[in-house]
């Protein structure tokens, strides 16, 4: 026996040699095969496959025979397990080992072009030329964190930019790097994160999805072309044969953008989520996306404050106890995906992380498999990883049982026959509850620790106890103590040994006498069941109490989505905005999304009838100019013309102010981008059907519009005296900006119209024009197929953009803000623009200073198309009576003015052959108002977008009771938390940035 132990414990510094000899080797050479044998274990050969009594035999770093029937060869290496178990080690696909830190921080001022020297991109994000296996400087003691948790191989790579590079895959032992590394080029890495680039652009979200964009059709036009040298876009084209990986980072939404990015290109990305995927299942499932999933369980917020508690949104509270069920419900959808530590302060969390997902129903073959197999199938490495066959790595775990619970203990982890000790499995487990019996004497004696590592002391009572000093070693134990019950304490002195019942040997007393001493194992066993059961019943009643799903996420959310209806309204006060004006006592049945019908005395088989008498049904209110429901970054300010940028792909779904609007009656806003810049992003136009993803609220239908800007934000003149570098920086300098842009949108499409009227020969022959996102905009606006929504304020400026829109044959569709539009509103409708203006804004910048009320009356008088607009995500509830107000100021009548914010932006939007009054056959956007609907007093009762009710005033006591108990539900479960002892978090309240159009922010990245 003694033999055997010695053996194990030479293996344990001796490395085998898995690769032919590179480097001259100092001192004596050791050819040895690293031939090992596991006996008596408990193998799991792969996630789902386990042999009992089972034998591992491993030679020069791989297996070469495993299960029960194996044989073990002469001069192996036995390791008797006794038990114990063997499991494939865990893959990390989320890592950053070995790489360089990237060096962060601002530019002194604007910095418009890159930094990096040389014949690459020519934007600092984009990083394809970064090559993980070029720039791995290997490092133990971060590779023995990773060990200690399970992990045996890790994929590693640059976690910096919008395109990263690749990755390799490295084995987490302790060699020379060109041993280490299993696969030297695995992966292509992509993020939504610019990281350590100071270059301005992009400086929003939706910068960042353009540049990737931009970046595909930058590279397919490059691999095709012997013009230039770019390394980045060749590296780019080099690495597109590899799995594409995209970080995710933000929340489940941006795994949907990365898929549709992805989907746009013909690339299925490998997606790193958030762990809060669940509260988008169905829109998950449909990305057909393999995912890496994180496990950084949020902990319970300190909520014994009930002011602190108030700071803690719903959402996060759900969050907190929801997010261990997300690896189960992701699995119950048939959703493929691994399983990640990157995000945990500590690796050796991950198992404590995975026991909270078991404990929500997730099953432990799914576990492993996402630890395992999985991963290894990611990388197209299931030959070699993933599971314990013959011919893969001798990458395996040695412990107590399942290595994803988190009590369980991991003794060894060898990587590719490498072996790193932790605990010794050939020690006894003495942890537990004794009597000791020393002579005549007892004590109750406590014993905590792993193996070898025990902790004794001596309990007295409940708050008194002392401790004992113990040396163990294999089968003895020496224990040492003071009684200080005792007026004269003298140590007491135990050696002794290991038997069945517990400890026993022979104690020298503090008189010098010798006594027999023993340690008998108290029996736990009916207690520690009780114990036992009273936890389950415990995680029974917890998962009892989970919260529902609510869509979107967040107060106010319902448990279902809202559906379409048959609705018929009775006896309602019906504007209709059309030639019947105002129709008293007048019934409107509403029928697969659409008006079916307008008239009295109508009935409906199985419809909703809602009671109208004494209320007005009016069409919804369309806020031509938002910012709601944006991520990230409402301007991207970065260039003067960045008509690439779109802001369909950022729309936020989950935006609380969605549902405040639809309290104000409002059913569709254009989202705008700011005025950061002459030429700013594209517009997008949804309907505000709340609980529905991004994709379910785009208009499709919808013309599509871009916003341009003049005045005092786009030549810089309030952005401080840092921005004095980008062009432009006076008003006549915006007018070159639009002069080039057209300029080189024509020179553009004459390019390409030259290239499509060759013939199939020549083009064979010819090089494609490069695809400019930008410039495609633009021509776009010139053919009429896109329309300018255009902030403006100043008379000379509007006058000056109409001339020249004229000029290239084309016309302004909307001036939006237009607070000096009565000063021209003549030329307004002699070039055919409408205008989009506040109701009685002024004064709040010196180019506002000639603002009047009467504004928007002058313009709808002189015949322009006029709208009231928001701008602001407070005023947007209210539009109403900003509405009202022209009939202040100007005298419009009140139908008129209710137009201005319902059919006359419904006209600017080019969306008044569906939208905008109630006619039938155009779609069922109405709201119900208590008062007549311009009036302080009328409340929407019901918004109802396409026959869906999406807001019910009826129903808001009731579920504001229900939030307060969810609320109340949830801060007693966290105040369980913290009295059972475990960990908390501060209370800290979800600041939201409210976009205006002049709102300019430096780092995207940290904001959702």
């Amino acid at each position: 026996m003694m033999k055997k132990i010695l053996l194990v414990c030479f293996s344990f510094w001796f490395f085998s040699t898995n690769a032919q000899e590179t480097y001259k080797v100092n001192g004596v050479k050791d050819e040895r095969p690293g031939l090992h044998a596991f006996i008596n274990a408990t193998l799991h050969v792969d996630y789902q496959t386990s042999i009992e009594n089972a034998t591992l035999v491993i030679q020069k770093g791989e297996v070469i025979d495993a299960g029960k029937n194996a044989v073990v060869p002469d001069g192996a290496i036995v390791h008797d397990l006794k038990g114990k178990h063997i499991y494939p080690s865990f893959i990390e696909l989320s890592s950053k080992i070995g790489m360089p830190k990237a060096e962060n921080g601002r530019s002194s001022g604007p910095q418009l072009g890159p930094k990096k020297e040389g014949a690459y991109n020519a934007n600092d994000a984009i990083k394809a030329y970064f090559n993980a296996h070029e720039a791995f400087e290997y490092k133990d003691s971060d590779a023995d964190k990773m060990r200690k948790a399970g992990f045996g191989v890790v994929l590693t790579h640059n976690q910096d930019g919008l395109v990263r590079g690749t990755g390799s895959v490295i084995a987490l032992h302790n060699g020379p790097e060109n041993e280490i590394i299993l696969k030297e080029t695995a992966s292509q890495h992509f993020s939504f994160d610019k990281g350590s680039s100071t270059q301005d652009n992009p400086s929003s979200l939706m910068g960042a999805i353009a540049l990737i964009k931009q970046t595909y059709l930058d590279a397919k036009w490059y691999a095709n072309q012997n013009e230039m040298i770019d390394i980045s876009l060749n590296a780019f084209n080099q690495n597109k044969s590899y799995p594409q990986f995209f970080d995710a980072g933000g929340d489940k939404l941006y795994v949907l953008r990365a898929d549709q990015l992805g989907d746009e290109f013909g690339v299925q990305y490998i997606i790193k989520g958030n762990g809060d995927e669940y509260q988008r299942l169905d829109e998950i499932k449909a990305t057909n996306a393999q995912l890496i999933l994180p496990v950084n369980y949020p902990e319970a917020y300190d909520v014994e404050d009930p002011f602190e508690a108030m700071n803690v949104s719903l959402e996060d509270m759900k969050h907190w106890e929801m997010a261990p069920s997300n690896l189960k419900m992701l699995a119950d959808k048939g959703i493929n995906y691994s399983i990640t530590s990157d995000g945990l302060k500590d690796p050796s969390k991950l198992s404590s992380m995975i026991t909270h997902s078991l404990e929500a129903g997730l099953a432990e073959e799914q576990a492993l498999k996402a630890l395992t197999y999985n991963p290894a199938q990611f990388v197209k490495m299931g030959d070699k990883l993933g599971s314990l066959s013959k011919g893969k790595y001798a990458n395996f775990i040695i412990t107590d049982g399942s290595p994803i619970k988190k009590d369980t203990k991991i003794y060894e982890n060898w990587v590719k026959g490498n072996p790193y000790k932790y605990l010794d499995y050939s020690l006894p487990e003495l942890a537990g509850d004794y009597t000791l019996s020393i002579g005549e004497l007892e004590y109750q004696m406590e014993a905590k620790g792993d193996p070898g590592k025990e902790k004794f002391k001596i309990v007295v009572n409940d708050s008194t106890s002392y401790d004992i000093k113990s040396d163990i070693s294999k089968q003895l134990i020496s224990l040492s103590f003071k009684d200080e019950s005792k007026e004269k304490a003298g140590k007491i002195r135990l050696s002794g040994w290991l038997n069945d019942g517990g400890l026993s040997g022979n104690a020298k007393m503090p008189d010098g006498s010798w006594v027999k001493w023993n340690a008998t194992l108290n029996n736990q066993d009916t207690e520690e069941d009780t114990e036992e059961d009273k936890k389950d019943e415990e995680k029974e009643a917890i998962k009892d109490d989970l919260g529902s799903l609510i869509y979107p996420f967040v107060a106010h959310g319902n448990t279902e989505k809202p559906k379409t209806e048959t609705i018929l309204i009775k006896n309602a006060t019906v504007w209709t905005n059309e030639a019947e004006g105002v129709l008293e006592n007048t019934d409107v049945l509403l029928e697969n999304g659409k008006i079916a019908k307008i008239g009295k005395g109508l009935t409906a088989s199985g419809a909703r009838e809602i009671d109208g008498t004494g209320k007005h049904l009016t069409p919804g209110i369309i806020d031509e100019h938002s910012h709601i429901a944006i991520s990230r970054g409402v301007n991207e300010g970065s260039e003067a013309v960045t008509a690439e940028v779109n802001i369909e792909d950022v729309v936020n779904s989950e935006d609380i102010n969605i549902y405040r609007q639809l309290s104000g009656g409002v059913v569709a806003s254009q989202l705008l981008h700011g005025s950061a810049n002459p030429i700013g992003g594209r517009s997008a136009i949804i309907k505000l059907k709340w609980g529905y993803s991004p994709e379910e609220m785009k208009i499709d239908w919808a013309d599509k519009f871009i916003k341009f800007a003049l005045g005092e934000n786009v030549k810089q003149s309030n952005w401080g005296e840092r921005n004095t570098i980008r062009f432009p920086q006076t008003r006549m300098g915006v007018e070159q900006v639009f002069e080039d842009a057209f300029t080189r949108a024509r020179e553009y499409e004459a390019e390409w119209k030259a290239y499509n009227a060759l013939s199939k020969r020549d083009k064979a022959n010819a090089n494609a024009p490069r695809r400019d996102l930008e410039l495609e905009t633009l021509v776009e606006i010139l053919n009429s197929e896109r329309f300018i929504s255009c902030h403006s304020y100043v008379q000379s400026e509007i006058n000056m953009l109409m001339k020249v829109a004229e000029r290239y044959g084309f016309r302004i569709n909307t001036f939006t803000h237009i607070l000096e539009g009565y000063k021209l509103a003549d030329k307004m409708k002699e070039h055919g623009v409408g205008g989009s203006t506040f109701s009685d804004w002024w004064a709040y910048k010196f180019e506002v200073n000639d603002a009047i009320p009467y504004n928007a009356a002058l313009m709808h008088g002189e015949g322009v198309v006029t709208a009231i607009n928001s701008d602001d995500a407070e005023m947007g509830r209210r539009l109403n009576q900003e509405a009202g107000k022209t009939m202040k100021y100007g005298g419009v009548p009140v139908e008129e003015a209710l137009k201005m914010v319902t059919l006359n932006p419904a006209k600017l939007l080019h969306l008044d052959d569906r939208m905008g009054s109630i006619k039938v056959g155009k779609d069922a956007d109405v709201v119900l108002w208590s008062d007549e609907p311009l009036s302080i007093y009328a409340k929407a009762e019901k918004t109802i977008i396409e026959g869906t009710v999406f807001f019910n005033r009826d129903e808001q006591e009731e579920k504001l009771n229900a939030i307060q108990a969810e609320r109340a539900r949830l801060v007693a479960k966290m105040q369980g938390e913290k009295s059972n002892g475990n960990s908390t978090q501060k209370a800290k309240k979800k600041s939201q940035i409210i976009y205006h159009c002049e709102t300019e922010i430096q780092n995207y990245s940290s904001l959702k």
